[in-house]
């Protein structure tokens, strides 16, 4: 049976017998039992009656180590007479843990090991300049992004009309010539956003006129060659400007002027199939916009709804330089004349 100390000699109090089943046993948290019953046979006390026992641990500690999946065969106790206390158990749970560990890294190493070889590839020319431009811009200019939706429906039917014009028949007229048009036409009520802030001479430059940056994507990386003066140009001469700027940076012909200058962006990401973003300043610039794609979108026209061809455009500006008023009105702008391409002959 299990361990038990002396027996207690009944004695009389208040005429009757106080048995020893009545006297009150401890508290269970503070019984401490073997883990299981003895071997047949075993019984009596002294040193001699753990001999064939499990582990000796309390209820609580047992408790623990069935919570912790921690088998307590396998636990050397170290409190009094070889009790298992917490700080067994838990040791042992950590031991496993770690065991567990080494053994899912395993073949986590192999398969490591087994993959390709990684590809170094150095940082040079565009990309190197690329990415030192974009960290200088990124950690100077406080960005703020303001992003609008518009019905460009009449837009797309004037841009259809072009095309079916023999006399434009010579000119690539696409959504961004449009677009690049009503950045001119907005930045000229706008000057802030068409403009530099100089820290040495704690200075802000307004430029005269605007040199309109095109992002394009080439085989060696981003450039952004600009159009010079495009705020004088008609929609046709603007066409064609951009359309040589980007013959030429495919061909990695971008002469090193083009890509000097700039006073404001454009990012055309609609052409992959993007709505919106939050494109980063070029340096010395304080404004660049993002246009997205072309959907054919449910639409509140008129009273009713119709499937109508909507673009997101996305502004980012240079904090410092342009009050978000001021970036709000320049892109509201941007908005109306590509909403209704008739109101840039009254704002021009």
């Amino acid at each position: 049976g299990a361990e038990r100390g002396p027996k207690r000699r009944a004695r009389r109090l208040g005429g009757s017998a106080l048995r020893d089943d009545l006297v009150p046993a401890p508290p269970e948290h503070d019984r401490i039992e073997p883990d299981t019953a003895t071997h047949a046979g075993g019984s009596g006390g002294g040193d001699d009656a753990g001999r064939g026992e499990r582990p000796r641990s309390t209820p609580p500690v047992r408790k623990l180590a069935r919570d912790l999946g921690v088998d307590l065969e396998q636990v050397v106790g170290t409190g009094e007479r070889g009790l298992i206390t917490r700080s067994d158990v838990e040791a042992a749970a950590s031991a496993g843990t770690d065991a567990l560990a080494e053994a899912v890294s395993e073949p986590t190493r192999a398969a490591r090991e087994a993959a390709p070889a990684e590809t170094r590839i150095p940082i040079r020319g565009v990309r190197k300049h690329t990415a030192a431009a974009m960290v200088r811009s990124a950690f100077t200019a406080p960005h703020v992004t303001e992003f609008l939706t518009v019905d460009v429906t009449a837009t797309m039917e004037l841009l259809a009309g072009i095309r079916a014009d023999r006399a434009y028949s010579g000119h690539k007229v696409t959504p961004l010539t449009v677009v690049a048009k009503a950045l001119c036409i907005a930045a000229s009520r706008t000057p802030e956003v068409n403009s530099r802030w100089d820290e040495d001479a704690q200075e802000i430059v307004r430029f005269g006129g605007v040199n309109l940056g095109i992002a394009a994507a080439t085989e060696r990386g981003l450039v952004v060659p600009n159009v010079k003066d495009a705020g004088r140009m008609t929609l046709l001469e603007l066409a064609d400007a951009i359309a040589r700027l980007a013959e030429t940076a495919r061909a990695g012909r971008t002469a090193p002027a083009d890509l000097s200058g700039g006073t404001i962006s454009i990012t055309n990401i609609g052409v992959f199939g993007i709505d919106a973003g939050t494109p980063i300043l070029n340096p010395g610039e304080a404004a660049i916009l993002a246009m997205g794609a072309v959907r054919r979108t449910p639409w509140e026209h008129r009273g009713e709804i119709a499937l109508r061809d909507v673009m997101t455009l996305s502004l980012s500006f240079d904090h410092r330089l342009v009050d978000g008023e001021q970036g709000s009105r320049f892109l509201a702008d941007i908005g109306r004349i590509l909403r209704d391409p008739g109101l840039s002959l009254t704002m021009a």
